[in-house]
């Protein structure tokens, strides 16, 4: 058996593309989310820096250097300004290098000297009370031609948090209606994959609704093009089985042709050599030969009934409206004799015990068949009660019009015996071709597989029931015609 080989996770073609496209926009989702809030940092970084060196630069403006010291014009106003907000306080430290403090706060922590150039601001992070904080550090000098030059430092610092909220509001105002899309994106995959799948369902439903018997091509033009391909494909392998099976069904058509005439030759030259035996031992010889050619001509007779109820066969018969009813009543007239002959009680109508709960069976039931299978299905189900049933037993046929459970009209058929009957593990091999319960009869286990073969052809089913106290109840429903239709 060719198997292909297949990944974990592989089972499903539907799971494994939303896989395959859903995967790549997860992880492109996240890559964006870390560029974003990157971005958003780095702008909210810079604007913050901005503003740090706007304020340590107008705070510079108001230390002004008066000969040998400074004035310090820094009202209590603006400071009150720089410190009003609680979340987002401004703090402030003047100093003169290497340490002398002049204004504002002494925790701020003391920014690498050796990295400090006159007038260029110098930016970086470090913490406050275990609290982030962005810094910077103006490095100024003043003095006059009268006295050495000096040096002031300005830092002026400001918490982190509103650096790390503004960067997570825009991080927030931009990854919000980008998952929205993603998600939109992903309904969409979903929908064009489940659509894109379709014509395969469609292909799975058409072969998983087909008797196992149709071997017709798949037709499906409208399919994509790979679909198409994968049909035209399975057309031909049908086309090969369907032709293995025809040439093996009108072999054995032909065979059993073939052996008709010989056959019933071979039966009447027993029959006469047997009146003409002149010892015991010869008739008892004879008389082998002659069973077994009848059951050879039986078996011949079944694989030609067979080959007839085949769905090549049995399509090009025509399907006419007949009486169920008076085709049984027929059957069972034409097999009076040969139960007479086997001591058998055979009869239509009522059962056995009277009974007749089910349906009456002197109306006429209406069904679309074709009379010749339908004929032999009874003939073989009457035959196996007869072969069966054994001497002194009742067999009896009904045919009526009743209903399914769901209250679709059906014609029931029905051929009971009050014969041994057949065990419960054995009833579902009796349907299986060449399956004979008893070597002593002269059957050749087709009988019953015919009649299911020839049942099914006409959308019908056949059980086994029992009868108590003991027997075999065999009944056949079949879609019933209605009343006004004509053949």
């Amino acid at each position: 058996m060719a198997r292909f080989a297949t990944l974990p996770g592989a089972r499903s073609l539907r799971r494994l593309l939303l896989v395959w496209v859903l995967v790549p926009q997860v992880v492109l989702w996240l890559a964006g989310a870390v560029f974003t809030f990157n971005l958003a940092t780095r702008y909210a970084n810079e604007a913050i820096d901005a503003s740090l060196l706007q304020s340590a630069r107008a705070l510079a403006r108001q230390v002004k250097p008066v000969g040998n010291g400074l004035y310090i014009d820094f009202p209590r106003a603006a400071q009150d300004i720089l410190e009003a907000d609680p979340q987002d306080r401004l703090l402030y430290m003047v100093s003169t290098p290497p340490g002398q403090f002049i204004l504002g706060n002494r925790n701020l922590p003391d920014p690498p000297l050796d990295r400090l150039q006159l007038g260029v601001p110098f930016l970086f992070d470090s913490h406050i009370a275990q609290e982030p904080v962005r810094i910077v550090a103006l490095l100024l000098s003043y003095g006059d031609e009268l006295g050495p030059m000096q040096t002031m430092l300005v830092q002026v610092a400001r918490s982190s948090a509103n650096r790390e909220q503004v960067a997570r509001r825009i991080l927030e105002d931009t990854m919000l209606p980008l998952s929205a899309l993603m998600l939109l994106l992903s309904l969409i995959v979903w929908a064009g994959v489940r659509a894109g799948l379709a014509p395969l369902n469609r292909m799975r439903n058409v072969v998983e609704g087909r008797n196992a018997t149709d071997l017709t091509p798949i037709e499906l033009d409208a399919a994509p093009e790979e679909v198409r391909a994968l049909a035209h494909a399975i057309n031909h392998l049908l086309a090969r089985v369907e032709r293995s099976v025809t040439a093996q069904k009108r072999f054995i058509s032909d065979a059993a042709h073939q052996l008709r005439t010989p056959l019933a030759g071979l039966k009447t030259q027993t029959e006469l050599a047997l009146a003409d035996a002149a010892t015991t031992d010869q008739r008892q010889r004879l008389q082998r030969v002659q069973e077994c050619a009848v059951r050879s001509a039986h078996l011949v007779n079944q694989l030609l009934t067979l080959a007839r109820a085949d769905p090549e066969s049995a399509t090009r018969q025509a399907h006419v409206r007949l009486d169920l009813a008076a085709l049984a009543r027929d059957v069972t007239a034409e097999l009076v004799p040969r139960a007479l002959q086997a001591r058998i009680d055979l009869g239509y109508g009522h059962t056995h015990d009277g009974s007749d709960s089910d349906g009456d069976d002197t109306l006429p039931v209406y069904v679309h068949a074709i009379p010749l299978l339908l004929r032999e299905a009874l003939s073989n189900v009457i035959d196996n009660a007869l072969r069966y049933a054994g001497s002194g037993s009742q067999v009896t046929v009904r045919a009526y019009a009743d209903a399914e459970p769901g209250g679709r009209p059906r014609a029931t058929l029905v051929v009971e015996d009050t014969g041994p009957g057949i065990a419960d593990e054995a009833k579902p091999q009796v349907f299986e071709r060449f399956v004979r319960f008893s070597p002593d009869t002269l059957g050749c286990g087709l009988g019953l597989a015919i009649v299911k073969e020839i049942v099914e052809r006409h959308a019908g089913t056949v059980h086994l029931h029992d009868v108590h106290p003991h027997g075999l109840r065999v009944v056949i429903h079949l879609p019933r015609a209605s009343t006004g239709t004509s053949g």
